[in-house]
This record gives structure tokens, sequence and C-alpha cells, in this order.
């Protein structure tokens, strides 16, 4: 049976939305009518995919979010454990679902698996919600008869990704807010507040000092130009976002964010740790080091560290321990390299690799809260400098011309 979605009128000329299967389109429009439901149009859900693929690539996200995906798959290791059919659990996940675009997925997959494919085959379907190393762990899972474990583990795995995810993007908005304010407060005392402080003096024809000049100047300038400021700032940003669509310019802009203090511990801490991770639970899951090598460098989003993964892999190819060729990469944790060592001494390299990943959380959080805990007191610092120097701009005049009047 193949998933088909359907827009039909009811009885109160209401249009309604839907996605049910059936083995034709005739069957489909069979049934709408037994609902007293009016079919308009009714098409294969691999098709409408297929005609909407350019639209939803513009305006609409193609992937479902990293909690939907965790919760999918939570779901489906329930199932799955519970010995029930393959198809049936994927039939019950649909029906589990909210999300019309999600159900008509479970659906097309369902129908795969009922024709005799693997999951793993039907997944591959859908590459932009099923990662590579989600797909590879599902086959290792379903060769090795171990299917429901496997999910389980992904399910976790996606669960610590999206908590990971949260705390950096919650540790990340205070500092974002706080820099918005000081920018605008900034702004704001430019525009509106100095020139009518300092317009005064600037109609005398006393000679201002310096400060004070350079004050009613960068005042001027924001008055004047503040649009085109703000203009020039998008126009460098989309510049630069394009720019860094050439893999080489990217490769140097990597390298430099690395050498940025605390920043770069943070970024070599956050892909270090998912890099671990993923080595762990696929190995874990029966895939072959070298190839969880080489899906666990995906997982990379610094170009640099992806570029030392893959050299580790060749050397590991080449029959190099996975802890020397990690050693001979310079940004990957020296914690790291040794558990990895007790790993393959010990016979348990998957077990040490997510304690390493767990290690390297523990650092990304301690990286951030030193961040947090330099950043707030450096603004501060720096707005009471600039405060300070409006201020000393607009109190030089009045204190010449106290002198003045003495």
């Amino acid at each position: 049976m193949t998933a088909f979605r359907y827009r039909a009128l009811n009885p109160g000329g209401k249009l309604v939305r839907g996605v049910v299967e059936a083995d034709s389109e005739r069957q489909v429009r069979s049934q709408l009518r037994s609902q007293q439901l009016r079919p308009i149009e009714v098409q294969a859900a691999v098709r409408a995919e297929a005609a909407n693929a350019s639209l939803r690539t513009r305006f609409l996200p193609t992937r479902i979010n990293t909690g939907e995906l965790a919760l999918l798959t939570r779901q489906l290791s329930t199932l799955v454990q519970s010995n029930l059919p393959l198809a049936d659990c994927l039939q019950a996940a649909a029906e589990q679902t909210r999300r019309p675009r999600s159900k008509a997925m479970l659906l097309q997959i369902r129908s795969r698996v009922s024709e005799g494919h693997t999951l793993a085959y039907a997944l591959a379907e859908y590459p932009q919600v099923f990662s590579e190393m989600y797909r590879a762990m599902v086959a290792a899972g379903e060769h090795a008869g171990f299917l429901g474990p496997v999910l389980e583990q992904l399910a976790d795995y996606s669960e610590r990704r999206q908590e990971s995810r949260q705390k950096l993007q919650l540790a990340m908005i205070y500092p974002a807010i706080l820099t918005l304010v000081a920018v605008s407060v900034i702004v704001a005392l430019m525009v509106f507040v100095v020139p009518e402080l300092v317009g005064a003096f600037a109609q005398g024809n006393r000679e201002l000092p310096g400060l004070t000049k350079a004050l009613i100047a960068t005042s001027d300038f924001f008055r004047s130009y503040t649009h085109w400021l703000f203009l020039g700032i998008v126009g460098l940003l989309v510049l630069a976002r394009r720019g860094l669509k050439n893999e080489s310019r990217r490769h140097r802009w990597h390298a430099f964010l690395l050498r940025i203090p605390i920043f770069g511990n943070l970024i070599v801490a956050l892909d270090t740790a998912r890099f671990a991770s993923t080595l762990s639970i696929l190995m874990a899951s029966g895939v072959p080091l070298l190839e969880a090598l080489r899906i666990g460098g995906q997982v990379i989003v610094n170009l640099v560290l992806r570029q030392e993964s893959r050299q580790v892999a060749v050397e590991v190819q080449e029959g190099s321990s996975l802890s020397k060729a990690l050693d001979r990469a310079p940004h990957f944790p020296p914690m790291m390299v040794h558990m990895a060592a007790s790993g393959e001494s010990s016979g348990a390299l998957e077990d040490m690799l997510e304690r390493s990943a767990a290690n390297q959380e523990r650092e990304l959080e301690m990286s951030l809260s030193r961040f947090m805990a330099l950043f707030e007191p450096l603004m501060v610092v720096v707005m009471g400098a600039i405060v300070m120097v409006i201020v000393l701009a607009i109190m030089l005049p009045i204190f010449d011309m106290t002198k003045m009047v003495r």
C-alpha cells in the first residue's frame, strides 16, 4: 500500500487535508466519498514531496527538529521491543504523530518495508531527516537482529544532542541580549541625547576641546548615516555568508575561529564531544571502526577538525592505533587520546569513548561558564568607558566656561 495525500471538501464546504494509505488513487477517492467528503486532489506522497521539493527548500524547513526525531525514535524503539512487526510499528508511530508531513513520511517508509525492503533502505529516501549515522546504525541493528536496542541508543543520542544544543542556545541568549541593549543605548545617546547637550557648544565661537569635537562629529555621523551603516552591516553579513560558501575561505575562517581565546576552546570541546559520542554509539551498534570514523567525521562542523578526523581515519586504515592517530592530530584533546588508549588496551573502546564524550561535554559547560564570567564584567567595563568618554566630552566645555567666568 502507498501513502496518499488528499484535499477534499466536507459537507459544510470546508477544505480538509490529510494522509491515507491505499492501493490506488481510485480507492482513496472511494474511501473519501464513503466519509461524505468530496475529493479535490489526490496525490501519492512521494510525488507530492518531489513536486514541492524546491518550494519547501526555500520557504519551509526540510528537517524535523532534533526533539521530534528523538521522540519518533523512542516510539519506534518501544514498539519494536514489544515484538510487533516492523510495519505495524511504523503504522502506530504514524497514527501518533500530528504533523501531516511526518505522517506521510512514516507511511511511505512503512510502504517500503511492506514491499520487502529494509528499514535502513526506506530511511535513505529521506536523507534530510535521517543522517548517514542514523541509517548506518539502523542497518547494523537490522543485520545483527538488535534493532530495538539500537533505536533506543539512537533516541538517547538524539536527546543528548537536543539537550546540549538547548544549553548552548540558552547560554548565548544573555550575551546576545546584553550586546544588543548596549549597542542600542549607545546609538540612542549619539542620535538623540548628545546633539541636544552639545548643540549649544557647537554654535559658539569658542574653541572646543578635541574630545568634544570628536563626540560632535561622531554624533553627526550617526544622525546622518545610521540607516546606511545598518545597510552596510547587513550587506557585509550577506557577502560574508556568500564568501564562506567557498570551502577554502570557510576553512581559513574556521582556522581563525580556533585561534580565538576561549571561543576556540568552545568549538573544540563541542565538536570533539560530538565526534567521540558518534564513534561510541556507532561501534556499540556493530559498525566497523573505519566506517565509524568516516561517518563520525561528518558530524564535525569545523572544517579544520573535520580534516584532522579524516587524517585519523587514513592513519587507522594504514595500521595505526586510534589513540596514536588522535595524538598526532593537533586539536584533539589529550584526555580523549588517553581514554582511547585505555579503551584499546582494555578492549572497551566504546565505553571509553562514551566517557570521553561526557568529559568533553563537561569541559564545554565549564568553558561556557568561564566565557559568561568574563563577558559580563567586560561588557560592563566597555559600556562604562564609553559613557565616561561621552560625559567627559560634555563636561569639558562646561569646565572651560566656569573658568572664564571666574
